[in-house]
């Protein structure tokens, strides 16, 4: 098995997939404006071309499936989709984001209705920290509380951990679309935080007579993931 395709590491293939770990900003499709994407990286690196079954934002890092052919990409859309399955028999897809300040409780289910259709997403906050700028007294944001979450879909609604982490008043650091444009300013400026820390870090597969041992495949966060990390003080872990 190749280690990655065109840079893009592979954490898992078999013969009816490729679990891949995108990086932060390559779009998983192409569109106006886009000149290189996932889709058409594997469709230059390999024949016959995998078949995306489910999306990441392009500023979303983590893991991603693609299937092998037809019936292997109609069988991992039932799973990712819920369709008429099993409540056993669903992916558990999880991620991991900082948001501001700390969330509170400390685990809980957000639910806010997005294209009029149910939308529902589970976090639980992993530790929260404090983050110091460079240039004490630039900006009065500075010290400033922010939490490491573990977020779990239960739908697959466009943007829906950023829209539900923005509504409960703890948006994603770095997200430049429904988070907080002036924090994000003095995150790049102070800290030089460009990305967006959101990554998709987990992705359980139930038994199957297609996959009879299941998967429970974990993705490496991204280095200025874990520098972010590493640059909290006066951190507290939860249970």
């Amino acid at each position: 098995m190749e280690e990655n395709i065109k840079g893009i590491p592979i954490l898992f293939e078999n013969n009816i997939c490729i679990l891949l770990n995108k990086p932060y900003g390559l779009p998983v499709q192409g569109g106006k404006g886009v000149k290189n994407s996932l889709d058409s990286i594997l469709t230059e690196e390999i024949s016959p071309r995998p078949l995306l079954v489910h999306r990441l934002d392009r500023d979303t890092s983590g893991l991603i499936l693609v299937a092998k052919n037809k019936e292997a990409a109609r069988f991992f859309s039932a799973l990712l989709t819920g369709g008429t399955l099993k409540k056993d028999q669903e992916i558990i897809k999880q991620y991991l984001g900082v948001c501001f300040g700390v969330p509170k409780p400390s685990q809980g289910l957000i639910k806010l209705d997005l294209e009029n259709k149910d939308s529902q997403t589970i976090y639980r906050l992993v530790s929260s920290g404090t983050l110091t700028a460079s240039n004490q007294g630039v900006s009065s944001l500075f010290p400033l509380q922010v939490s490491l979450l573990e977020l779990e879909l239960i739908t697959g609604r466009m943007h829906q951990i950023r829209r539900h982490l923005s509504h409960i008043g703890h948006p994603l650091l770095g997200d430049d679309k429904y988070g907080d444009f002036s924090l994000n300013r003095q995150l790049r400026k102070n800290i030089c935080l460009r990305q967006m820390l959101l990554h998709s870090s987990r992705l359980i597969i139930p038994p199957s007579p297609k996959l009879p041992k299941g998967l429970d495949v974990h993705a490496p966060l991204p280095d200025y993931f874990s520098r972010f990390l590493e640059g909290l003080t006066c951190c507290t872990h939860f249970q």
